[in-house]
C-alpha cells in the first residue's frame, strides 16, 4: 500500500452459519473461493465453524449459539486485524451476516473509530437480544457493530464502535416492529427498496457515502445478497420477496466501487449453496467477488500509486 506498491486484496472466507437456524451459508465462502481459483491467484484464507457444534434451533432461545459465534468472530477479528496491518484490503465472504461483527469492528479498530458503514441488506439487522423475534443472531450484527446494546457479541473488541449516525442501510424491506424503534432512536439512516426505485441507485449510494464519510477516514461496506429478490437469487437463508433484480444488484456494486478510495474493507455475505437453484445466486455472488477484487487491485492500487508522485 505504501512505497509505490499496488493495493492487494485478501479474500477471507468466514464459513459460519451459527447466526441462523437454517444450514448452508457456512459452505458459501469455500464454494466461491473454489470458483475464484482459475481467475484469481492472490491470497485466500478460509475459516470454518467447528463441525462438532450442534446448533440451537429452539425458537424461544433469544441467544442462539452466542458463545460459539463469539468464539468464531474472535478468531476472525484477529485475522482481519492482521491482514489490515499488512496493508491488505480484506474482502470477507460469509457465511451469515453475524460474521460482519468481526470484519467491521476490525476496520474500526485499525482506523481509530473513524469509519462509517454502509449495510446493503433486505433486513436492517438492528435487533437486540431483547427485541429479536427469531433469536437468530444474524439479525443483530448492525446493532452490535454500532454499539446499540449486544455487548456479548463484541467482547473481543476494545475499540470505538461505528457511529450509528454514520451508518446507512440500503435495500431494507423487512423490519421487525421493535427493531424500527431501535433504528429510530439510534440515528441510523435507512433507504428502502422503494427508495432505491424512486430515487435511483446512484443517488442513494452517493448520499450513503456522504453520510458515512462525514468526519470519517473511510467506510466499511457490508453487502448481503438477500437484498436481491429470490427470483434472481434464491440461494440465501432468509429470502424476502419484492427485492431488486440481479442487474440492479450489480449496478449497486458498481456505484459503490466508484467510491473505492473511501472503502477500507468489504463483506459479501449470506450465499447459501444448499438453497440455490441452477447456480443463479452462485454466479451473481461470483461476479460480485471478482469485480470487487478487480477494482481493488487495479483501480485502488493505481490511484494510490499516483498519489505518491
Amino acid at each position: 500500500m505504501y512505497g509505490g506498491d499496488k493495493m492487494k486484496a485478501v479474500i477471507i472466507g468466514a464459513g459460519s452459519d451459527l447466526g441462523v437456524h437454517i444450514d448452508g451459508a457456512h459452505l458459501g465462502p469455500l464454494q466461491l473461493m473454489n470458483d475464484m481459483k482459475p481467475i484469481y491467484h492472490g491470497e485466500m484464507i478460509n475459516l470454518m465453524q467447528d463441525e462438532g457444534i450442534v446448533k440451537s434451533r429452539n425458537l424461544s432461545d433469544r441467544k442462539k449459539n452466542d458463545v460459539e459465534i463469539e468464539r468464531f468472530n474472535t478468531a476472525l477479528y484477529k485475522l482481519e486485524l492482521k491482514k489490515m496491518k499488512e496493508g491488505l484490503f480484506p474482502l470477507t465472504l460469509g457465511g451469515d451476516h453475524s460474521v460482519a461483527v468481526a470484519s467491521a469492528l476490525a476496520d474500526s479498530k485499525i482506523n481509530d473509530g473513524h469509519v462509517g458503514m454502509i449495510w446493503i441488506d433486505a433486513h436492517t439487522d438492528y435487533n437486540t437480544f431483547e427485541t429479536t423475534v427469531s433469536g437468530n443472531i444474524h439479525g443483530l450484527p448492525c446493532a452490535a457493530i454500532t454499539g446499540w446494546k449486544c455487548e456479548e457479541l463484541r467482547t473481543f473488541f476494545d475499540g470505538q464502535c461505528i457511529d450509528p449516525r454514520k451508518t446507512v442501510i440500503i435495500g431494507a424491506r423487512s423490519i421487525d416492529p421493535w427493531e424500527e424503534d431501535n433504528i429510530k432512536y439510534s440515528g441510523v439512516t435507512v433507504y428502502s427498496t422503494e427508495d432505491i426505485k424512486k430515487m435511483g441507485i446512484k443517488t442513494v449510494v452517493d448520499e450513503a457515502f456522504k453520510i458515512a464519510l462525514d468526519r470519517n477516514k473511510s467506510v466499511h461496506v457490508s453487502y448481503d445478497i438477500d437484498v436481491v429478490d429470490p427470483d434472481f437469487a434464491p440461494g440465501v437463508s432468509i429470502p424476502e420477496v419484492d427485492g431488486i433484480n440481479d442487474k440492479e444488484a450489480m449496478e449497486i456494486l458498481e456505484e459503490v466501487l466508484k467510491h473505492i478510495n473511501s472503502i477500507s474493507s468489504m463483506d459479501i455475505v449470506e450465499f447459501n449453496p444448499l438453497r440455490d437453484e441452477d447456480r443463479k445466486t452462485e454466479q451473481l455472488a461470483l461476479n460480485m467477488v471478482a469485480r470487487t477484487v478487480q477494482v481493488v487491485e487495479e483501480v485502488k492500487g493505481k490511484i494510490i500509486n499516483q498519489k505518491k508522485y
